[in-house]
């Protein structure tokens, strides 16, 4: 609805307002006359017709007429893919945006995510984030970008931004920042889902298929994630009986048919350390040393705050709790971890394996201050209270 609406107005905070408009009156308009055949088609038609209001009162419409054909004339891959949103996320990727308003402007307006969420995913202030989308939009306006996945000679030049953000949607939903529920599976459904659009645009690019076997490989251990009553699960008490070996075959297929068409790079990579926890019969036979070996060419690939984080929980869980804290020491200083949660859990979980109390305690609080997911925090507080006993 949002991409439809932006396509007439060619303003996304006008497209965002006519949508949000479109909502709140089906609040009304539904409870009194029921719900139409077609729902989705009944609100962006709302939306539509609220836009083109908006552009008569401010005189421009005659102006913005033309712009509403000017794609329909330059035929190209969107004739066979006719996604809304994988034309949007291409809209929001475009070159002449940074790599990081790129994925920031698809996160919050391809996925509806808010501006708290989308920050914690790139480790911001909302501010900071707020200030980055509204300068994205601007940027957009400005250059008339048009809505439409490019030509087959711009595709290149343009998937890489366009996998970044893929995964950024699988990565917010697979452990929401922010609720109730664990997962969002809107999020990690509609990831698999483009990333499945994109193989079909491209089907011998060898890092979409690497992105879609990481993809598959996570989502096949999510239903294992919660226990019956709503706990979580860590990785070493889920049934792993109960994981889709279907997706882990496809994706293991993936992973290799991406290996042989060119070297590792970061999906590929951290695709072949989901592939080797996928392929362990146990918890106790998970192969860390080789995980740790991978995560070291990642960290030289891709040098990135979290990937020292997990790679440094690879480590405590290869040579013990001990080294697991010596190689999570240095990044106590570093500012992008310094909002992120997962720091403390991992140093509390090793200082409460060492029977350091006092210490894990503090770890624990300092975990729940940064975290906002109802499941995790309620994981966490039962890890406070064994440690407080």
């Amino acid at each position: 609805m949002l991409s439809t609406t932006a396509q007439l107005t060619r303003d996304l905070d006008l497209a965002e307002e006519c949508a949000q408009e479109a909502y709140a009156q089906a609040l009304v308009s539904w409870v009194e006359s029921g719900i139409p055949e077609r729902p989705g088609a009944w609100l962006t038609t709302i939306a539509r017709n609220r836009a083109r209001d908006v552009l008569r009162r401010e005189s421009v419409f005659r102006r913005k007429m033309p712009l509403l054909v000017a794609d329909e004339a330059a035929p190209g891959p969107e004739d066979a893919l006719n996604d809304d949103r994988l034309r949007l996320i291409f809209t929001c990727s475009h070159p002449a945006l940074s790599a990081e308003a790129q994925v920031a402007l698809t996160l919050r307006l391809v996925c509806g995510l808010s501006t708290p969420e989308v920050a914690r995913a790139f480790l911001v202030t909302p501010a900071t984030m707020a200030a980055r989308i509204t300068r994205a939009k601007k940027k957009i306006a400005a250059a008339r970008i048009p809505y439409r996945v490019p030509g087959p000679d711009q595709l290149g030049e343009r998937v890489s931004a366009v996998l970044e953000v893929v995964h950024l949607i699988f990565t917010t939903g697979h452990t929401a920042p922010i609720g109730d529920d664990l997962v969002r599976r809107d999020l990690t459904g509609s990831a698999i889902r483009l990333a499945r659009m994109l193989h079909l645009l491209m089907p011998a690019d060898a890092e979409i298929m690497a992105l879609l076997s990481l993809l598959l490989l996570n989502a096949a251990r999510q239903e294992t994630r919660l226990a019956a009553d709503g706990r979580l699960l860590l990785l070493s008490e889920q049934d792993r009986s109960r994981w889709d070996r279907p997706l882990i075959a496809e994706g293991q297929a993936l992973l290799t048919e991406s290996l042989r068409r060119r070297p590792p790079t970061r999906y590929a990579l951290q695709a072949a350390i989901a592939a080797l926890h996928a392929e362990a019969p146990s918890w106790e036979e998970t192969d860390w040393a080789e995980i740790v070996s991978v995560y070291d060419v990642l960290l030289r690939q891709w040098p990135s705050p979290v990937v020292s984080l997990n790679r440094a929980v690879a480590v405590g869980l290869r040579d013990g709790p001990e080294a697991g804290l010596d190689a999570l020491a240095p990044l106590l200083a570093e500012p992008g971890l310094a909002t992120y949660g997962y720091l403390s859990a991992a140093r509390a979980d090793f200082l409460r394996r060492l029977g350091r109390w006092p210490e894990a305690r503090t770890a624990y609080e300092e975990a729940l201050a940064l975290t906002d997911n109802a499941v995790e925090r309620a994981f966490l507080l039962q890890r406070l209270a064994e440690v407080s006993d």
